[in-house]
């Protein structure tokens, strides 16, 4: 039963009805006074708050995608990592990109790719990092039209936040169909999306950071996922062809990379992003003492100290619920004294870092990096 089934869910919430009605009918006879009777009542009533705990954190996964799965939840996942093996990331003769599964996206199952586009599991491996990770691609109706048979798609890379799961892109703040109903309303172009985590190494955090001794992350999405998503799919080559959005982790990765390889990414936007890499347990030691290398996870450093990058940002924050909203107004400053670097940004009166916040948020994001981006 896996940790995100519904069958789950309705087991947690089943439990613990059953055992609040076994604590109202079997309270009256442990109301005696014994050590019996009180360790009966201690039980029931352990039992039926941890039932309740349980459901509630069940419900809670489902909603906000924290976990994928019981491997994820308690740190033994071993599907996705960094390889090792040469034989494994060589490109092969089906490339760096295999698709491994194909469907219609959430709401439109049996409908033609060419009226509502199509979801795509796939399987990425970097060449130059090594790295392995799962991601999924949408590609919008007009990629499967005879008329646009010869035109490439900018692309949108599209980022969880930590941990995440990749599947929630598509399913809780539903990409695909904010993209193509912001498409077919006129405000924005048809775009392919690559959904996918930061994490490319899980367990570990490491905040989109090439670590010393360690993954390569900041290389795969500067240079690896462009090359692989190239090699499969009709996508724009050119420079201003590609943007990057993401929430919290995702968020200051996607500014990050944007500010850091204005080359491959035309723009980026945060949602409820922050603006300087942490250290904590869920990192480990991300920069091994090297002070360059941490000061370059800094984006009030890299403003500061280095030329403003060609390239345009987007970020968001709430007046309350949100505790980037100061260093979001200090960051847009920043950006705006360097007169090249381009900023916007949504600020909302209320709202948390939550996935309700950046459902509000993700319809305009996406609309303006559609218009950073060329079609060509």
């Amino acid at each position: 039963m896996g940790l995100t089934s519904n069958s789950l869910l309705v087991l947690a919430v089943a439990v613990a009805v059953v055992l609040f009605g076994a604590t109202l009918w079997l309270w009256p006879r442990l109301a005696r006074r014994s050590w019996t009777a009180l360790g009966g009542r201690i039980g029931l009533l352990l039992a039926t708050q941890l039932a309740l705990i349980g459901s509630l954190g069940v419900a809670a996964n489902q909603s906000f995608g924290f976990y994928a799965g019981w491997d994820d939840l308690l740190g033994r996942e071993t599907e996705q990592g960094v390889l090792v093996d040469q034989s494994a990331t060589t490109t092969g003769a089906g490339g760096p990109l295999q698709v491994v599964s194909i469907k219609s996206p959430p709401g439109d199952g049996g409908s033609r790719a060419s009226a509502v586009g199509q979801v795509q599991k796939v399987d990425i491996v970097g060449r130059v990092s090594r790295i392995a990770t799962p991601a999924y691609v949408y590609l919008p109706p007009e990629y499967f039209q005879p008329r646009f048979r010869t035109r490439t798609f900018p692309v949108s890379v599209v980022l969880t936040g930590y941990p995440g799961t990749a599947q929630a892109l598509v399913t809780k703040l539903k990409y695909p169909a904010v993209a193509r109903g912001l498409a077919k309303d006129g405000r924005a172009q048809p775009m392919i999306l690559v959904m996918m985590r930061p994490t490319v190494a899980p367990p570990r955090d490491t905040e989109c950071v090439d670590i010393p001794q360690g993954p390569q992350t900041e290389t795969f999405f500067a240079k690896d996922l462009p090359e692989a998503v190239l090699a499969h799919y009709r996508a724009g080559a050119r420079p201003g062809s590609w943007g990057i959005i993401g929430d919290s982790t995702g968020g200051y990765c996607a500014l990050k990379l944007a500010m850091r390889h204005p080359d491959v990414y035309a723009a980026g936007a945060g949602l409820s992003a922050y603006y300087t890499a942490p250290v904590d347990p869920t990192t480990g030691d991300l920069f091994h003492g090297d002070r360059s290398l941490r000061d370059h996870a800094d984006l009030h450093w890299l403003l500061a100290h280095e030329p403003a990058p060609d390239t345009s940002l987007l970020v968001t924050s709430s007046k309350v619920g949100e505790h980037n909203y100061r260093d979001t107004l200090r960051f847009v400053k920043e950006v705006r004294a360097t007169g090249r670097t381009r900023i916007s940004s949504i600020i909302l009166e209320s709202g948390g870092h939550n996935f309700n916040t950046w459902r509000r948020e993700v319809p305009p994001a996406l609309q303006w990096l559609s218009g950073q981006l060329s079609d060509r």
